[in-house]
């Protein structure tokens, strides 16, 4: 007997690589992207849908998934196969909207309970001795259930013990959800049946699953469906041909005739005689332990090699987002760096005080007030040119990241709030801070008078903000006013108080423009986790 060695580290691994694989983020429109995110959706399906479940409970019976072109006859075949009608076929397009799981009555609990596509909810199972009208449900109904991610079970004899069939969505269906089932349908799947007709067996959507099965090395069979009876011997031909051009010479293929009931219709059953030989193939792999374990060995296994092969694309594509994250924000910092220069070589040049600060200063009027709301002005006029001029220059060069452009980086930060009003709520926060340091200041002081804090401050003020022409003097002021070693204290603290608003102005336009950059969650981890993930179960492998 043929049995899967399934290890506790093992289940360990795939599930720290499945979360790895979850924490993965593609938000920016790069080369690779969407097949990136494609490949992503297609491991989580595969890994919890089928590899992590059936490693856990390799004694599961096995499962079939039907899947197929429009029109190809596939929920016939279901049906056929069971020997009722159990799901929907007929001339509607698409045809089967609700998957439907069809198993037999003591093996029901091995679905019931989620072990395989845990995102669907579970309908009520359906028996083999419910009532017609019980069968022909409401349309309106199914597409509720649809929308809902409903898997349809229902239990029937006729099937043996150790096999499941689910009908699948059409792979090419008018209705993207549809597709999307129908390829996640699949990844659950020990065993692919997949059915084409006489007319499209050589369309490229099957060869393109046929080739991805290979590709997996997953327990395949083909089923030539509808086949006219004139053309039966030339077509076989031809498709085994195309098989084994495909490298696909020993998959299983069976070949159902052209009939009247092949066209559906309400109650349509193929003669057993039709399908006798896929009916054979199908309870051997269920009757026989060896063969089941085979068919589940081998999909398994290719599923597990896949793995080599599709996580290092997406540690790459997940490399390329970082790196595409760091230059943009590389960008941004840059600009704010060059404002951050700017506003210290304005302030040392003493470009803060002029205009009226300047005439009011020189005019000596005495009304320190109004010279430190002046000078609260200028500071402001200072920071909002300076992060204007860093949103100009951080714009441009974003303009050279068609990434940026495309994911509507460059008009998050356009409709960013003008940050003219937060920037004078914090150059007048910065004045009264000043004021009162100043007054701390006067009260310490042994020369100065109560009514001299305005004054100090707007000493203070210059020797920060006038430039060197106008600093000394007005230092050699606040000392006679301050003391020496009094001025020299708190001009100290004052210069740390103006750095620190400076600071707290261009770091929070700088955050600002970089969070949509941060919102993005690329991270470093992210790469280096799946390549870690990966190798622990290459390590795994080698072992075994």
């Amino acid at each position: 007997m043929v049995s899967l060695e399934v290890r506790p580290e093992l289940l360990s691994a795939l599930t720290e690589l499945r979360e790895r694989v979850a924490d993965a983020r593609f938000p920016l429109p790069l080369a690779g992207a969407a097949r990136a995110t494609r490949g992503q959706v297609e491991l989580l399906a595969q890994l919890d849908d089928y590899l992590v479940p059936r490693l856990r409970s390799i004694d599961a019976p096995l499962l079939a998934v039907i899947g197929g072109s429009t029109g190809s006859g596939k929920s016939t075949l279901v049906n056929s196969l069971v020997g009722r009608r159990v799901t929907e076929a007929g001339v509607l397009r698409p045809t089967t909207r609700l998957p439907v799981l069809v198993c037999n009555p003591e093996d029901l609990a091995w679905f019931e309970d989620r072990r395989i596509l845990p995102g669907f909810d579970r309908t009520a199972p359906a028996s083999s001795t419910a009532a017609a009208a019980g069968e022909d449900e409401d349309a309106d109904e199914e597409r509720r259930e649809a929308a809902e991610r409903c898997l349809r079970l229902v239990t029937d004899d006729a099937l043996p013990r150790g096999l499941a069939l689910l009908d699948a969505p059409d792979i090419d269906s008018a209705v993207e959800a549809n597709r999307d089932l129908a390829a996640e349908l699949l990844c659950a799947a020990d065993v692919w049946v997949l059915v084409t007709s006489a007319s499209r067996y050589a369309d490229a959507l099957p060869w393109n699953l046929l080739r991805s099965a290979k590709e997996l090395d997953v327990a395949l069979v083909t089923v030539l469906d509808r086949v006219p009876h004139q053309v039966a011997p030339d077509l076989s031909r031809q498709y085994a041909a195309l098989l084994h051009r495909a490298g696909l010479g020993n998959t299983p293929r069976f070949t159902i005739p052209e009939l009247p009931e092949s066209a559906g219709g309400t109650s349509g059953l193929l003669p057993a005689t039709a399908v006798q030989d896929l009916r054979n193939w199908l309870s051997h792999r269920a009757y026989d332990p060896a063969a089941r374990a085979s068919a589940a060995k081998r999909t398994a296994r290719g599923a597990l090699a896949s793995l080599r092969k599709r996580l290092p694309a997406l540690a790459a594509a997940s490399a390329s987002q970082l790196a595409a994250a760091l230059r943009i924000a590389q960008r941004i910092d840059t600009a704010y760096d060059e404002a951050v220069e700017r506003v210290q070589r304005q302030v040392s040049d003493g470009s803060v005080l002029s205009g009226d600060a300047l005439a009011l200063w020189e005019s000596q009027s005495g009304d320190d007030g109004e010279f430190l709301d002046a000078v609260a002005t200028g500071v402001a006029a200072l920071l909002h040119c300076a992060v204007a001029a860093a949103d100009e220059r951080a714009a441009a060069e974003l303009r050279r990241e068609p990434a940026v452009v495309t994911a509507g980086l460059d008009r998050r930060a356009k409709e960013t709030e003008d940050p003219l009003q937060r920037i004078g709520l914090t150059a007048r926060r910065w004045r009264r801070c000043l004021e009162e340091l100043a007054d701390e200041a006067v009260r310490a002081s042994d020369r100065a008078a109560d009514g001299d804090a305005e004054a100090a401050a707007a000493l203070m003020a210059v020797v920060l903000l006038g430039g060197e022409e106008r600093a000394r003097p007005a230092a050699q002021s606040l000392g006679a006013l301050l003391g020496s070693e009094g001025a020299r204290t708190y001009y100290d603290r004052a210069r740390l108080l103006l750095i620190t608003y400076l600071d707290q102005v261009l770091d929070g336009e700088r955050r600002r423009r970089l969070a949509p950059v941060n919102a993005l969650e690329t991270k470093p981890d992210q790469q280096v986790g799946l390549i870690a993930a990966l190798s622990v179960l290459e390590k795994m492998r080698e072992k075994r």
